[in-house]
């Protein structure tokens, strides 16, 4: 674990990212259709930079926080099955289901105020 991460808001939920770790991020793919690989992206929604023991906080968000990454692959998460539950026969699955989409992404130094130095890896 490392001494530098930042928490942001995308895709509907809250990530821990550090920098050169890949998360999933959903919804992501759904913005660009042709999502390719090496695709820069930039979170704007950072709530919190933490390094070594400094951490900055906004409300909502530090200004000029920035997480940059780049999108390893497009892909899709596990299957979701609906189940339904019949009153005195036990349980009964129909099978239906969706997969998400989503983007691997490998987030690269969090950056704040334009300073990309402070939080290297």
């Amino acid at each position: 674990m490392t001494d530098t991460y930042a928490a942001t808001e995308t895709g509907g939920e809250q990530l821990r990212v550090e920098p050169g770790r890949s998360h999933d991020i959903r919804h992501l793919a759904s913005l660009e259709p042709n999502l390719s690989p090496n695709t820069k992206v930039s979170i704007y929604r950072v709530l919190m930079i933490c390094h070594e023991s400094t951490r900055n906080l906004g409300h909502p968000w530090p200004e000029g926080a920035i997480a940059k990454g780049r999108v390893s692959h497009p892909r899709l998460g596990n299957k979701i099955t609906a189940c339904g539950m019949r009153p005195g026969r036990g349980a009964q699955c129909n099978g239906l289901g969706h997969r998400q989409s989503l983007a691997r992404s490998v987030v690269d130094p969090t950056c704040l105020n334009g300073e990309d130095s402070i939080l290297d890896k």
